[in-house]
């Protein structure tokens, strides 16, 4: 395994850990219980996808698995944008922080995407 596939393996696996955490502290409300859920299957989906994608059988199969983890991370982009506009203000900025990581990690598994 290379450096570089374990760096990202450890940040996506950071990135489903601090949205887990995050979303437990999120007000009581039913809209969070539904969007808490959505965010933090998404975003694991992220980095076990990623996992998937290097254990792929075929370049065609890497390239979808990696597609598969984009999907994700911008679905998780979707939830976490949902959750800082519908709560109060204090947890916006962690919010959209875990968006703007949601955001650099799709960047990231697009120039994986280009140059495969």
């Amino acid at each position: 395994m290379t450096g570089k596939t374990f760096d990202l393996e450890k940040r996506t696996f950071e990135f489903a850990k601090d949205v887990a955490l995050f979303c437990k502290t999120l007000p009581k409300f039913t809209s969070n219980f539904e969007y808490s859920k959505q965010v933090i299957r998404s975003s694991g989906s992220v980095g076990a996808n990623y996992i998937e994608a290097n254990e792929a059988l075929s370049k065609k199969d890497f390239a979808m698995r990696i597609k598969i983890s984009r999907k994700e991370a911008k679905e998780s982009i979707y939830w976490l944008r949902l959750i800082a506009e519908t709560n109060p203000e204090e947890f916006k900025k962690k919010a959209n922080s875990l968006a703007n990581e949601a955001m650099e990690l799709k960047k990231i598994l697009s120039a994986i995407l280009q140059k495969s």
